[in-house]
């Protein structure tokens, strides 16, 4: 790969998950991997993947820690700070070692241009893979802007400043890369996180999960703020106490730093007893779950951060061929189409309604979860994305 049959090096620099558990990156890093590249990853630690360094399917994975799960302001610039600080140690032990071609920054933060900038001074290329937007990031986190929103501002155009090519989730993030980033078009990429149809498999469901109830209805995902988890328990709450229905089960799949007061709330809504927390869990009980699920929800909150973002979840449902209640949110309805229902925006009563008239509608359900999966199977699925991954790159060399 390249010239003189120069194996082209790719170092990965991912803030937020360890791999091989974010599967945009690990999917990402298996197709350059495929194609005749050398890919190294640089994350943090996690559950389960507490070795600071391993190899896996021939990608070297360099974990570091981090001194604490951020919450607030300041709790993000600590950890924003750490993470800085280990990314640039691991880059310049493995660049001295061996030496690479591209770091590929997977935001979030935006503050890996600063490593990308150095290592451009020693021939390296820069590549921005963009998965979420920072600045709204912050103001659905925090409710407000000011400072920390402005300094998001700065980060983000800095980024794609330094970019030598920008890699998009979707054709709104394509949007920003150009009008607020100033990239020319031809040097974003849109590749989608299309889920993979052999790690999504079509289970038989199990009743076990149900609880003794008819109906399950199913989350996967992190939990935090943005999430909209809240609402969620809230439509249980209006299902349990308000319609009366006591034979619908919910199990949220995931973790993340609302959990705790998550599960909290439940226990203050007097619907304990009807909600399973997993936390997060390796697949096959996660695909139990989900595939035990009568219909599958993405509450996430409308704003506008999530009304502009693609979510992995909608299109895991889809692949297993989940009929979802998602809210009204742009991206979201462009993944599901016709395979949701869609309910007002940040509307706990409506999204119970439209969880309920799914549940006492089994052929509309079945037709749903039919549209999903063809969707994905005949344009969303990673084997589609693939291809603009690896034209990227090979515009990315082609000077």
């Amino acid at each position: 790969m390249g010239s003189a049959g120069k194996q082209r090096h790719i170092v990965f620099i991912v803030e937020n998950l360890p791999s091989p558990f974010d599967r945009r990156v690990w999917q990402e890093a298996t197709t350059l991997q495929a194609a005749g590249y050398r890919v190294s990853i640089i994350c943090p630690t996690g559950k389960g993947y507490e070795r600071k360094h391993e190899r896996i399917d021939d990608i070297d994975i360099y974990r570091h820690g981090l001194p604490l799960e951020a919450r607030g302001a300041a709790g993000y610039a600590i950890e924003y700070s750490a993470a800085l600080f280990w990314q640039f140690v691991l880059a310049l032990r493995i660049f001295m070692k061996e030496g690479f071609d591209v770091i590929q920054a997977c935001n979030p933060p935006d503050d890996i241009f600063l490593i990308g900038r150095f290592f451009k001074l020693f021939g390296a290329k820069f590549v921005f893979d963009h998965h979420d937007l920072n600045p709204e990031l912050y103001e659905a986190k925090f409710a407000r802007r000011g400072l920390f929103y402005k300094l998001m501002l700065a980060w983000e155009r800095w980024t794609f400043r330094a970019a030598d090519l920008s890699i998009a989730t979707n054709e709104s993030y394509k949007r920003v890369a150009i009008e607020r980033g100033g990239m020319a078009p031809e040097d974003v990429f849109v590749v989608r996180s299309g889920p993979s149809l052999e790690r999504l498999r079509i289970m038989e469901p199990v009743e076990a999960l149900k609880r003794g109830r008819d109906y399950l209805v199913g989350y996967l995902g992190v939990m935090g703020s943005q999430d909209g988890v809240a609402y969620l328990l809230g439509a249980a709450r209006h299902i349990v106490h308000d319609l009366g229905r006591t034979d619908i089960h919910f199990g949220l799949v995931g973790d993340g730093p609302e959990k705790p007061s998550l599960e909290a709330l439940a226990r203050d809504y007097e619907i304990g007893d009807y909600v399973t927390f997993t936390g997060r869990i390796p697949d096959e009980p996660m695909l139990e779950m989900l595939n035990t699920a009568d219909v599958c929800v993405n509450p996430d909150v409308a704003n506008e951060m999530n009304d502009k973002s693609t979510m992995n979840k909608v299109m895991e449902y889809m692949a297993l061929a989940k009929p979802i209640v998602q809210f009204d949110l742009t991206e979201g309805r462009y993944s599901a189409q016709e395979a949701s229902l869609y309910a007002e925006a940040n509307d706990e009563v409506d999204l119970a309604s439209k969880i309920v008239e799914l549940l006492e509608d089994p052929t509309r359900r079945a037709e749903m979860g039919r549209i999903g999966r063809a969707r994905i199977e005949e344009k969303l699925e990673w084997k589609h994305e693939a291809p603009k991954l690896l034209a990227a790159y090979e515009r990315l060399f082609a000077d």
